[in-house]
């Protein structure tokens, strides 16, 4: 009994390990890491985080969500179609091969990928050469309800991953503005894979893998499967830093997720509420992106040189600028007591004490505060800082 257990295991981890989904996305993530390292070492002439975040994100970031949806999918008994599965597979890879990582939000995957099946299904379009099967396929009969209330807990999890995790991994970029200055804004670009466990029927496991694990409810068979759902975001920041414009974003995606689940629940009574909440979830979607997007259509920037000192684009990890709280959008108006404008003038200011360092900020409720950090040799010999200021084209 043990072995089988096993072997069922080991089984479902090699047909997660078989989607070609899982690697395209490792692929974009190491892509994704190496573009920003390269963006920042042009523009600072360093780096701020290591070039594998974005990988290690990727998986670190989403199992908690990916265990808590495979939980509900399990207790719940929300059973999904392989159709609806391997349509959302086929959408997902496009969406990753052409760069739409915005378009890979769970309710866009999701629900194209629902009106492709209707379709499908409605006018009995056929893909033998995929080996794509309706049979026992209707959405108007409980599949609604489950792909309904799954999206919109995907759709819970990226509210979250927007909120937690997209403002640490911020990386700065210098643009010119409309007067000629040169600014700050932030882009931010995520790929997070939540290993989901669905359960399928088991009519839909070829009768060649009998090993696979079933479960039977009654006379019907399940299976259960593991799943790669793909989140994707992407966003460019001017107006505001990051890590306040982003979180409220991330509050808005929560927000609806939380009402796809309200709308798959009440389709288990009226099924085209279900249809009707993923067309309307689609929209507020959309709707939440542009608002976003027009904020940042000005040439308002929350960091750029000031006359006022030395404003913070960036704070290197684990460096004494982190440990004093130093944060984006600051400005550092006198070190050691005295006042610094550039890069150039903080590290002379450093000079006057090695040892130590005591700094005069402006924090962003233009509220002046003090801060002071003891340097140790091995530290970095700027504190961590990246400044903005005009540099030479």
């Amino acid at each position: 009994m043990a072995s089988d257990i096993f072997i069922e295991i080991v089984t479902a981890i090699g047909r997660f390990l078989l989607n070609p989904v899982v690697y395209i996305a490792i692929v974009f993530a190491i892509f994704l890491g190496y573009s920003r390292v390269k963006q920042e070492r042009k523009f600072f002439n360093r780096r701020i985080v290591w070039g594998w975040t974005e990988l290690i994100g990727q998986w670190k970031n989403g199992w908690l969500f990916a265990l808590i949806i495979s939980l509900i999918s399990i207790v719940a008994g929300l059973v999904v179609p392989k159709t609806f599965l391997l349509v959302l597979l086929a959408i997902s890879v496009v969406a990753l091969v052409f760069f739409f990582f915005n378009a890979l939000s769970p309710i866009y995957t999701m629900g194209l990928a629902t009106l492709a099946v209707w379709g499908m299904y409605t006018y009995d379009w056929s893909f033998s050469w995929w080996k794509i099967s309706l049979e026992g396929m209707d959405l108007l009969n409980g599949a609604i309800v489950t792909i309904t209330i799954l999206t919109g807990l995907s759709v819970i999890a990226e509210g979250m991953l927007i909120r937690r995790v997209a403002t640490t991994v911020s990386s700065p970029r210098i643009e010119k503005t409309k007067r000629g200055m040169q600014a700050i804004v932030y882009i931010t670009r995520k790929l997070w894979v939540l290993p989901i466990v669905f359960i399928i029927p088991g009519g839909a496991i070829p009768s060649y893998l009998p090993f696979w694990p079933h479960f039977s409810l009654g006379e019907t068979t399940f299976a259960l499967v593991l799943f790669p759902i793909v989140i994707g975001f992407s966003k460019k920041t001017r107006k505001q830093v990051p890590v306040i414009q982003l979180p409220q974003m991330g509050r808005a995606v929560l927000l609806l997720g939380q009402l796809i689940v309200a709308g798959g629940l009440g389709a288990y009574f009226e099924p085209i509420v279900g249809f009707i909440t993923l067309a309307v979830g689609v929209i507020i979607r959309l709707v939440i992106s542009i608002y976003y997007a027009l904020q940042d259509q000005t040439d308002v920037y929350a960091v750029a040189p000031s006359t006022r000192g030395a404003v913070i684009a960036a704070v290197l990890p684990d460096s004494p600028a982190e440990k004093m709280g130093l944060l984006v959008g600051e400005c550092i108006r006198k070190v050691n007591g005295q006042p610094v404008y550039t890069e150039s003038e903080l590290y002379e200011a450093l000079q006057i004490n090695a040892a130590h360092c005591r700094l005069e900020v402006l924090d962003r409720n233009n509220e002046v505060r003090l801060t002071q950090q003891v340097i140790y040799s091995t530290d970095h010999y700027r504190i961590g800082l990246l400044l903005a200021e005009q540099r030479d084209s």
